[in-house]
Formats: structure tokens, sequence, C-alpha cells
């Protein structure tokens, strides 16, 4: 509020601060079969303003009944804290929905990282997607089988 010494009342005056958002969405490409789904990151850094998109896309691909995840790191060559700790997050959804969660086609830099971090321990890591759909697929079998073995 200012003073108007005119007509010594209070005038109100507003000033809209506008802010430019850059808006940063994530590249990607999905390949959703019938037992998994294969997300195709088309970015060279998963980091801090990309890891939230990689997050969601997993949310809503949960959401959507899809439990068993293909990561295909072909074209990423750098991850940062945040996006490791996106590719965390997808992992951990998948296995509260019994499924699986497959890194493949990890470049150099990105597995040296993933090591240093110990997360080899914790993820299932394949050199290709052909062999990241086949493990998907065996532990989706052997997961069928046990609970039919169960009842």
């Amino acid at each position: 509020m200012f003073f108007s010494k005119k007509n010594r009342n209070f005038e109100k005056k507003y000033y809209v601060t506008t802010f430019l958002i850059k808006s940063i969405f994530m590249k990607y490409s999905i390949d959703k079969q019938a037992k998994y789904v294969i997300v195709q990151p088309h970015e060279e850094k998963i980091d801090a303003a990309l890891a939230p998109d990689l997050k969601t896309l997993f949310i809503n691909l949960a959401a959507d009944d899809s439990k068993n995840f293909i990561l295909n790191m072909i074209d990423v060559k750098y991850v940062d804290s945040s996006g490791l700790s996106a590719v965390l997050f997808g992992n951990r959804l998948a296995n509260e929905q019994k499924g699986s969660f497959v890194l493949a086609n990890i470049g150099d830099h990105v597995m040296k990282l993933i090591r240093i971090s110990q997360l080899d321990r914790v993820l299932d890591i394949y050199s290709s997607t052909e062999l990241g759909i086949d493990a998907v697929l065996l532990n989706d079998t052997e997961k069928n089988l046990k609970s039919e073995h169960e009842e």
C-alpha cells in the first residue's frame, strides 16, 4: 500500500512479478509390452533437472498396472545423485509391486558411478536390452510358478 498525498487515502498498487520458469521435460520413448515396459531416456544427462520427470514416469507406469521395468540407458552418458535416486525409486516401485527392475546398456561413466556407490549390489544390470528382457521374463515366470505352487 502506498499513500497518496492528493486525496490522503490509501491506494492499492499491485505489482505483478512474472517469473520465467524454464520447464525441462525429459525426452524418452516407451515400449510397452504385455509383461514389461522398456523406458529409454533420449538424454545424455539424467540430473536434478530431469530426475523428477523419470520418477513421475515410473509412477504413471505403475499406476497403469506395469510392474516390470527395463531402463535402457543407451543414450545416457552422465547421471548425478538425483538421477541415481530416480533409478532407485523405479527399482523400489517395481519391487513393491512384486515386479522386476532392470538397467540395460549402461555406459562406462554411469557404470563407474554405480560401482562407486555400490548400487551394482542392489540393481540388476545387463549389457543389452535383450538380456534385460530375458531376465524380466524369467523372473516373472519364476514368481508365477511360486505363487501357483503355494496355492
